[in-house]
Formats: structure tokens, sequence, C-alpha cells
């Protein structure tokens, strides 16, 4: 019996990286001339960033900086999950932005069933909160790879493990 080969399917962000975008953002929030002196303020905290300022407009341009300086640093804007901004003490307008990991129950079973109706002799499993693809030719399991990755999912997708 030939040996099977195998990759995982998850979705993970670089916690370093995070917080080097996160470093980096503060910092020039300090020397840009329209937020140097608005008392804004960025926090990442475990899974989550906060984004604290004093209006809207201010808001959104920490923002873009943010996602700019993610972008920079390989981290995709699939991670990020904004609430509603929601009104601080002192008139400052406050955004929490969820970090995600991990795919969700539900989106790994669509993508199982992706794999199994495209490829019959490749087994798709889920574990926890990612994807075991297993198949006997690792040409079925490059093109299941290139199959994720010509889908569009609202999580970005590596491919770890592969063997």
């Amino acid at each position: 019996m030939a040996a099977s080969s195998s990759f995982d399917v998850v979705s993970r962000y670089d916690k370093q990286e995070m917080v080097n975008a996160i470093d980096q953002t503060k910092r020039e929030m300090n020397t840009r001339y329209d937020l140097k002196d608005s008392h804004s303020l960025v926090e990442l905290d475990g899974d989550r960033v906060t984004i604290t300022a004093d209006g809207d407009y201010r808001l959104r341009t920490i923002r873009d900086l943010m996602e700019s300086k993610l972008v920079r640093r390989g981290i995709s804007l699939k991670v990020l999950r904004y609430s509603e901004p929601e009104q601080a003490s002192g008139g400052n307008v406050r955004q929490r932005v969820d970090l995600v990991q991990g795919i969700e129950q539900d989106l790994g079973r669509q993508m199982v069933k992706t794999i199994r109706d495209e490829f019959p002799k490749v087994q798709a499993q889920i574990q926890g909160d990612s994807l075991r693809v297993t198949a006997k030719s690792k040409d079925d399991l490059q093109k299941v790879i290139q199959l994720l990755k010509g889908k569009e999912y609202p999580v970005d997708l590596q491919f770890v493990n592969y063997r």
C-alpha cells in the first residue's frame, strides 16, 4: 500500500508581527501633524485592538494607518473584525477590532464539502479550528491547494505540515 501524504489548512497570524505593526502605528501617530496632539490611542490587548480617537475622521485615519502597517508586515486584513464605533468618555470615539484566528466549524464543513465534491479520492476532516487533507497522490494535494486558493473565503488560509 502506498503511503499517503497530507497537509493542514489553518488560519493564523504572526502575533509578533502584529505587535510590531501596532508599535509602528503608535510611533507614526506621534509624528504625524494631524494626529500628534489629538490624544488618540491604539492598544493591543490579547486578540483585540482598541482604537480611541477624538472624532470619526481621526478614527478612520488611524484605521487606514494601522491597516497599511499590517499589510506591509504581511498580515492579511481578513484577520480584522471591526465592531461599530461607539461613544467614549470625553467626546471621544472608540472602536474595537477583534483579531480572528482559526477556521469556524461552518466554514470548515463548507470547505470539506468543496474538496470532496471536486476530488473524491481526497479525504478532508475538521480537526478543531483547522482542516487535515489526506491523499495518496501529492499531485491531488497540490490541486486541492490551488482549488482553495482560488476560492474567496472570509479568512486568510495557510497550508502547513505538508508531508
